[in-house]
């Protein structure tokens, strides 16, 4: 088994990990916006011909979904509050 196919879950499960507080149907959504936003199409090519059972339950729904040509609504928060506060363009302050 190759590391980078290792990384590519590891990293899919991460990203699930960091939205599992939105609840479940959120951070489906949220991690498929955040595969097919950020990662690069070989990343997709590769995750998407991975055996899913070995990735955590959100993670592996994202995929499934984005592999259904679903397309996530964007998740992220931060242009929302850069639109109500246009200070810096950053959530960071």
């Amino acid at each position: 088994m190759s590391s980078t196919i290792e990384t590519l879950r590891r990293m899919a499960g991460d990203i699930a990990r960091n939205f599992e507080a939105i609840g479940h149907e959120n951070a489906v959504l949220a991690t498929a916006d955040h595969i097919n936003q950020f990662w690069d199409p070989r990343m997709k090519a590769a995750i998407f011909a991975d055996d899913h059972s070995k990735l955590i339950p959100i993670a592996r729904e994202a995929i499934e979904h984005l592999q259904e040509g679903g397309d996530p609504p964007p998740q992220t928060k931060a242009t929302e509050f850069n639109a109500a506060f246009e200070s810096g363009h950053s959530d960071a302050g």
